[in-house]
């Protein structure tokens, strides 16, 4: 905070506030902020809510029902020049905090927190890979105990989504399958489309287990696939292998962007490859760094992110192969290690 010239830290619902105190604040009405300065660490929560937290580096100020929390945190923050405010802290409460710190100027706390969060430490690691272990055994499963010929995306989503839980992890967090032509959208929401005979289905699911995300994406096809569709995704795997090569210590995060676009590129798909490569995970689903065209920084050892190259082709299908990755000094270490390959159901 200081380097950056930030007096105050303000920190409310969302990941930050779990990664540096444990607790994670329910998103109501009711305002929960930690509140950091040079000084003193204090959680501002309801009174209702101060029994579920665990004891900490810091003090607590547990507000009654006729308090106003705002007042309380603006008071704890005294009079900053600047403060670092939760990126999503709900905007009613920084509303409420803008006239009683007037003087205040107010920047994301991204700034500050993700310089700590987007470097794992061992444990971290240790979690990631245990989340992406468990997404591992759900796709072991699928092709043998999901029908997909007949069945809506709807029903083959809650199969997968009942399995992420049966497999470990606590909550699933996002759940994408998406059949023939709506292949093509890369978030597409699953729907009654009946799947048939022939169909490419990609399925991208993720869930939390012990507070970090898993997050992978497997083709399917539905039968035998056609030529067309055995090209694009030799091509998606070619591309997704090359990027995790790309992917060293001090490498600039675009890099990799582009060493797995220009397989894309080359094989005449370029278009057709529409979004960012990767993506950084941890406590959410999707934090720094991201590999993207535009982002110069040096990828360092602790980092870690998605590589998910894609080809996605307007009415008719689309192809998405994704892992989370670590970086470390020895070089590149692969969560998942579920078969890549086009992997053929009923």
């Amino acid at each position: 905070m200081a380097r950056a010239g930030v007096d105050c830290l303000l920190l409310s619902v969302g990941s930050d506030l779990p990664y540096l105190i444990g607790y994670e604040a329910m998103p109501l009405e009711r305002l929960t902020m930690l509140v950091v300065t040079k000084d003193d660490a204090v959680l501002v929560v309801p009174e209702l809510e101060a029994p579920r937290v665990e004891p900490g580096p810091f003090a607590i100020h547990a507000w009654g029902e006729t308090e106003d929390a705002v007042l309380a945190v603006a008071a704890l923050a005294g009079r900053p020049t600047v403060a670092a405010i939760g990126d999503t802290t709900w905007s009613t409460f920084l509303l409420g905090l803008l006239p009683v710190m007037a003087d205040t100027t107010f920047i994301p706390a991204s700034l500050i927190m993700r310089e700590l969060r987007m470097r794992k430490d061992a444990q971290e690691i240790e979690a990631l890979q245990a989340a992406a272990h468990a997404a591992d055994r759900v796709l072991a499963r699928i092709p043998s105990e999901v029908r997909f010929e007949g069945r809506t995306e709807r029903q083959v989503a809650r199969a997968v989504t009942d399995m992420t839980i049966e497999e470990g992890h606590e909550t699933s967090l996002f759940w994408i399958v998406a059949s023939g032509p709506n292949a093509a959208s890369p978030h597409h929401e699953p729907g009654e489309r009946v799947i048939e005979a022939g169909d490419a289905v990609v399925i991208d699911f993720g869930g939390k287990k012990d507070g970090y995300c898993s997050d992978v994406t497997r083709t399917f096809v539905v039968g035998e696939p056609s030529d067309e569709l055995r090209k694009v995704h030799a091509i998606v795997e070619e591309a997704q292998r090359v990027g995790r090569l790309a992917a060293t210590v001090g490498a600039p995060a675009q890099e990799v962007d582009r060493a797995a676009r220009s397989v894309i590129d080359a094989a005449g798909f370029g278009e057709f490859f529409i979004h960012r490569l990767g993506h950084g995970i941890g406590r959410d689903g999707h934090e720094h760094p991201y590999l993207v065209e535009g982002n110069d920084q040096a990828l360092e050892a602790g980092m870690a992110f998605s590589v998910e190259p894609g080809i996605y082709l307007p009415g008719r299908f689309g192809v998405r192969i994704e892992d989370i990755c670590v970086l470390t000094e020895a070089g590149l270490l692969t969560l998942n290690q579920a078969d890549r390959a086009l992997i053929s159901v009923e």
